[in-house]
């Protein structure tokens, strides 16, 4: 077990900072704590729990500068991307604040009858590095307005952001102990789950993390949720604009330096557009700006590490080995800064990495189909089912891949992207479970059904 954590800059390749890991003591003082606020949480009005989320909010912008920088810093994330994602954390803080009324009591079928939200306990949440405060602050509102508090495991190479958005959170003021960082490998997770301060568990990651989070959470008869990995499908139909399109596709593949579960990452094209589509494609592609994500005009920054790029960078060769054709890029600089251009891939070989596996960054595949049938069939055709889209104007295609598409959400000529008002997770391998919303409300909450309550005035 390691006794450090250590951030690396991906554009440069030095050591940022080294973080001592905590022990097992400072490992039970913080759950201690977060336990402690729990208890005393759980009794504040909603409406101060709610009046808290907007303090948060107030907070995370204030702190947007530090927040930003330190994941530029630590992940590569482009500065103008990574202060957009500070302020959607604290737009669902505000929506959270705005929608307390979700957990209202709900009335049953019988006088006496209710349906109480009542919370769980601490939340512990195990978060990856590629959106280190959006991941994280979706989990947070809806548990804090619920009543929970959270224990955070973020990914090690971003200690940094999770120190950054502890500091953030303690600004608001409120009790201490609301969120807790934990700083500590993976091998620590199990025996944290286990733990009877620990009331469930939600992860953002791998399929083989999230089946090692699920077999522990399982083993503890503890509730868990999920959001695993994606390969989403991006349907162009015969009847769109196709240069516009292509330009969506072209930002829908390379958000985040095309290092996101919902990025799309296949791209399906009829065939009577899919010549016209792929040059517009290559044309939108080449024109995205690779630079120094510092500047604020850059669109992708570096991958998050070199070990990253060349794992990107031997799934596409492994797919063009076995007979995929290079489009666009295709090419590891081997530079000491984890770039990788944007890139393009067709005649896709069945069973290549590019057709099976997801890829992290900003390398999309092509498809050719002759039909709705096939479309929808090749849609379907991975162990994914995170979120899909699909771009025309023929309703009823639309409202058959709405209903076919086997996925946590389906866009109809949108991007896919996640929304504090909306549900959000997956379907086969890519989770279970559910986010944001009133969903993200319910998942951790103990839906309490009370019978037989009697609320009259005591008579003499």
């Amino acid at each position: 077990m390691p006794v450090t954590l250590v951030s690396t800059n991906p554009h440069g390749g030095e050591t940022l900072v080294t973080h001592r890991v905590h022990d097992a003591h400072e490992i039970d003082l913080r759950l201690t704590r977060a336990h402690d606020a729990q208890r005393a949480w759980r009794s504040v009005p909603r409406a101060a729990r709610a009046d808290h989320l907007r303090r948060i909010a107030v907070a995370l912008r204030a702190h947007v500068d530090v927040l930003a920088t330190t994941a530029t810093m630590e992940m590569g994330k482009p500065i103008t991307a990574a202060r957009g994602e500070v302020e959607k954390c604290a737009v669902c803080c505000e929506w959270y604040a705005d929608h307390a009324s979700l957990l209202d009591t709900l009335p049953g079928p019988l006088p006496g009858d209710e349906i109480r939200h009542d919370p769980l306990g601490v939340l512990f949440a195990i978060m990856p590095w590629n959106f280190p405060y959006w991941q994280v602050m979706r989990v947070v509102a809806p548990a804090l307005l619920v009543g929970n508090t959270v224990v955070l495991k973020l990914a090690e190479n971003v200690s940094g952001c999770a120190l950054a958005l502890e500091t953030a959170l303690q600004d608001a003021g409120g009790l201490d102990g609301l969120l807790q960082v934990l700083l500590v490998s993976h091998d620590a997770a199990p025996g944290i789950i286990a733990d009877a301060r620990i009331a469930a568990v939600t992860l953002t990651g791998s399929e083989r993390a999230g089946a090692a989070v699920a077999a522990a959470a399982g083993a503890a008869l503890k509730p868990v949720v999920l959001e695993l990995g994606g390969s989403d499908p991006f349907l162009v139909w015969h009847d769109v604009d196709v240069p516009a399109v292509a330009r969506a596709a072209a930002l829908a593949r390379c958000q985040n330096s095309g290092q996101s579960c919902i990025a799309a990452k296949r791209f399906l094209v009829h065939d009577a557009v899919y010549d016209a589509f792929l040059a517009a494609f290559i044309e939108a592609m080449r024109a995205l700006k690779v630079s120094d994500p510092r500047a604020i005009d850059t669109d992708l920054g570096p991958l998050v590490s070199l070990e990253a790029r060349d794992a990107l960078h031997a799934q596409v060769q492994a797919t063009l080995a076995l007979g995929g054709v290079a489009q666009l890029g295709c090419t590891n600089p081997g530079s000491r800064t984890a770039w990788y251009a944007p890139s393009i891939v067709t005649d896709i070989p069945a069973g290549s990495p590019m057709a099976v596996d997801e890829l992290f960054g900003p390398v999309a595949g092509v498809w050719r189909v002759r039909d709705l049938d096939e479309a929808i069939a090749l849609a379907n055709s991975t162990r994914f089912g995170l979120g899909s889209s699909v771009w025309t104007t023929d309703a009823d295609v639309a409202a058959r891949c709405a209903s076919e598409f086997q996925a946590g959400s389906v866009m109809i000529n949108q991007a896919v992207a996640s929304d504090p008002a909306l549900p959000f997770g997956g379907v086969k391998t890519s989770g279970y479970g559910r986010e944001l919303g009133a969903a993200g409300l319910a998942a951790f909450a103990n839906l309490k059904t009370v019978r037989g309550l009697r609320r009259e005035a005591n008579s003499d």
